[in-house]
């Protein structure tokens, strides 16, 4: 693909706190703890560092996590909006950086207390500070729509009506996840699997969604090092090659409430994303040996999965009660639990297991791992990674 950037950076550090619901300590301070893990990680000094990238969402400012991890000459700064779409991007920003000359060492980080100082899924009730978005939600608000689980559950029961899924179908999807973070002792639900009778027992929150189909609320944070593929090579850590970066937003697409597009039941923005990952890794679904599927809510899993290519529309639900989503199968994913059962740190922990993937350190390692997917947020505007060897 001309002009690519694939295989010119690598992530060469990851770091993380531990995965809370109560942190005890700012976000900045957490922030500085992920990154500075980070930079230990790779064996990378932090006065090398000269590039940062987040989320708009990040309480963080750039130049104060700067100087609290003892940076000395910043060159590039980058924030990408719409939540958890954001999630691979800081990381395709660090590559293009990285692959034009602009900076050598980017930190990409995203550090949040979301459980124990604010809580995403409390929805909009008391106001929306962007306009632009108020008047979109406008139409969505009066007729109480106002959480993110209540517009997630618009677009699953238009999926279940158009290719007959039933609750079920997405509850596999949180009993896979929970048998990995079962395994994985940085996980919250370490030793603490689930069956499918648990998920349907469980709570509904929003028809058809119940308390399993949809994230934790997390405290913690998750940093990875970006830096030149031939420079990692000599650093301490395995490289992790940056073989795709994409972002995309697609037609009628709103905030989560995409709901007067032609087909709600479509994830046309994800496809947009796959079919750059893939042109410019130069491979296909088939060259993917494990993935990590933004699990905000479980039904996007679903849909993400037949946009990414790994099966054809409406036969997803088949696909996963085939077992292809678990160890074994042909495409494990979330193999560290995801935002069900590790911990949801907006993505960024899923940009480090699939790190982990590609090093073949990870607690659930998956055998011959030569291509990752990472996707980000879905229902808005997204991301997604296609990480590999050197």
């Amino acid at each position: 693909m001309t002009g690519s950037i694939s295989g010119k950076a690598a992530i060469a550090g990851i770091g993380a706190t531990e995965f809370s619901k109560e942190s005890g300590r700012s976000e900045m301070c957490l922030a500085a703890e992920c990154v500075l893990a980070a930079l230990e990680d790779a064996g990378i000094d932090p006065a090398e560092v000269d590039g940062i990238a987040t989320y708009t969402m990040d309480n963080n400012a750039e130049i104060e996590v700067f100087r609290n991890i003892g940076g000395k000459e910043l060159k590039f700064f980058s924030r990408t909006h719409y939540g958890g779409g954001a999630a691979c991007a800081p990381v395709m920003h660090a590559a293009m950086a990285v692959s034009a000359g602009v900076a050598n060492v980017v930190i990409c980080y995203r550090a949040m207390n979301e459980r124990s100082a604010y809580r995403f899924g409390r929805g909009v009730q008391k106001g929306i500070p962007d306009m632009t978005a108020a008047v979109s939600l406008s139409w969505y608000i009066p007729y109480g729509l106002v959480t993110p689980a209540s517009w997630a559950a618009m677009t699953a029961t238009r999926y279940m009506a158009e290719y007959g899924a039933v609750s079920e179908d997405f509850g596999r999807v949180s009993v896979a996840a929970r048998k990995f973070a079962s395994t994985n002792p940085n996980a919250w639900f370490y030793e603490k699997p689930i069956t499918l009778e648990d998920h349907q027992n469980s709570r509904l929150i929003v028809e058809p969604l119940h308390l399993l189909d949809c994230c934790m609320e997390s405290d913690g944070a998750v940093a990875v090092v970006v830096t030149e593929a031939e420079r990692a090579r000599d650093l301490k850590q395995k490289p992790v090659v940056i073989r795709g970066a994409a972002q995309g937003s697609c037609d009628d697409q709103q905030m989560m409430t995409s709901f007067y597009r032609e087909n709600i039941a479509w994830l046309s923005e994800a496809a947009l994303v796959g079919n750059q990952l893939y042109e410019q890794a130069g491979i296909t679904p088939d060259d993917i040996n494990t993935a990590i599927i933004y699990d905000h809510f479980t039904p996007y899993v679903l849909q993400q999965l037949e946009a990414y290519g790994f099966c054809k529309e409406g036969e997803a639900k088949d696909f996963i009660k085939d077992g292809h989503i678990e160890m074994g199968g042909s495409l494990p994913i979330n193999t560290h639990g995801g935002q069900l059962g590790e911990a949801y740190i907006h993505g960024m922990n899923g940009i480090a297991e699939g790190a982990r993937q590609v090093r073949g350190t990870s607690a659930n390692q998956v055998e011959h791992v030569e291509h990752v997917l990472v996707t980000a947020g879905t229902g808005v505007p997204t991301s997604g990674l296609i990480l590999g060897t050197l």
